[in-house]
């Protein structure tokens, strides 16, 4: 069980709750730094797609169109860290790899290589206060329901409103945690081109980020746990594929989130609700809200259920302009091995804006796949 205070700066973006799961399960590493810790996956994926054609509402690459109708190793993920202690003056750091198809779309990733630096900080801790805690380097983005790493999601296949959502920053964060009610952060990162260190030729503008939490006390009896959450990352300005500065409209991503316990015990839900402006092309706009809840049925066994709307008048998901997009996603968890994540997953797109479909050749505006997701944890 994570300490509190881990749950609250998961909660904050400091620290991912993906990653703090992980780190749960971590083991300590032989070198000159015994708190080290080694962690990671291996995540295996087999998709089936119902009818011909496998063309995919854009979401994440790993449910894309070459992973349609067979088998397939998504990535290997390994994590060494060494994490922030109870210490005023702590200092830890914190490396994540990605191996595999997945990792070519990430910042981090070498030209033409599947091998990603997805997350590469240092973490240090001021006395100021309750403890001003920082990273700096490659980390994860602040916003959004769910994260890279499919270990921490509950469904196999991302959300439209993930795909809205920057995959990682380079440069420093902030984050403060008030009280284990309210915790909150801030940071600013290169304007980057999809690659770490990447920079605008010649200019200095940067892209700025901030986040609030605020957290449920126990003394709310059911609703203890729940939490409600606010982002917003300013992409820092508009520039053309060689660096050049083209317009002076920032992207903007703009998100609130809830998850929220419920009088029933085995039942919890969430939501999130993601706005993309200028992220293709000046004036352009995306936005998506997805409904989540989880129902424990056994010990061993859990049904995920996702609801999705989403449009866009920049192509943001793959069907041109004017895009309008409801997804069903159901998807079943059954923990039978140790150390193993097995799920099962239906998943129904439809395109709503009545253009030509995108799922295949005539008029396919229905898409419907199954998929079996494996996951190691070590």
């Amino acid at each position: 069980m994570m300490n509190k205070w881990t749950v609250a700066l998961a909660a904050t973006g400091v620290v991912g709750l993906a990653s703090a799961v992980l780190a749960e399960e971590s083991h300590p590493v032989n070198t000159l730094l015994p708190a080290t810790t080694l962690s990671g996956y291996v995540d295996t994926s087999a998709i089936w797609n119902f009818g011909s054609g496998h063309n995919q509402a854009a979401r994440f690459v790993n449910t894309g169109n070459d992973r349609q109708d067979g088998f397939n190793v998504d990535v290997v993920k390994l994590a060494l860290e060494k994490p922030l202690d109870e210490g005023t003056w702590s200092a830890g750091y914190k490396t994540e790899l990605w191996f595999g198809p997945d990792a070519g779309i990430m910042p981090g990733s070498l030209s033409g290589s599947d091998l990603a630096v997805k997350q590469a900080y240092v973490a240090l801790r001021a006395p100021v206060g309750n403890g001003l805690d920082f990273k700096l380097g490659q980390f994860d983005p602040i916003i959004g329901y769910e994260v890279a790493d499919a270990v921490g999601n509950p469904n196999f296949s991302r959300s439209f409103g993930f795909a809205l959502e920057p995959l990682s920053h380079t440069g420093v964060l902030a984050a403060y945690q008030f009280s284990e009610v309210i915790g909150a952060t801030a940071g600013v990162a290169n304007t980057a081109f999809g690659k770490i260190n990447a920079k605008a030729a010649g200019e200095t503008i940067k892209s700025y980020m901030a986040g609030i939490t605020v957290k449920a006390p126990e003394s709310l009896g059911w609703l203890a746990g729940s939490s409600l959450y606010a982002g917003v990352v300013d992409g820092g300005g508009g520039f053309n594929g060689s660096g050049a500065l083209a317009s002076k409209k920032d992207s903007l991503n703009l998100y609130v989130g809830a998850s929220v316990a419920t009088p029933v015990k085995a039942l919890s839900v969430g939501v999130g609700y993601d706005y993309l402006a200028n992220g293709n092309g000046v004036g352009s706009y995306g936005n998506a809200i997805s409904g989540y809840a989880t129902y424990t049925l056994t010990e061993k066994l859990k049904a995920n259920v996702r609801e999705e709307y989403a449009t866009s008048s920049g192509g943001y998901f793959g069907g041109g302009n004017d895009e309008k997009f409801f997804g069903s996603t159901v998807t079943l968890d059954y923990s039978l091995w140790a150390n193993v994540v097995t799920r099962a997953e239906f998943r129904w797109d439809h395109a709503a804006n009545g253009a030509s479909a995108i799922f295949g050749t005539g008029a396919k505006r229905n898409d419907y796949s199954v998929a079996l997701n494996v996951i190691y944890k070590f």
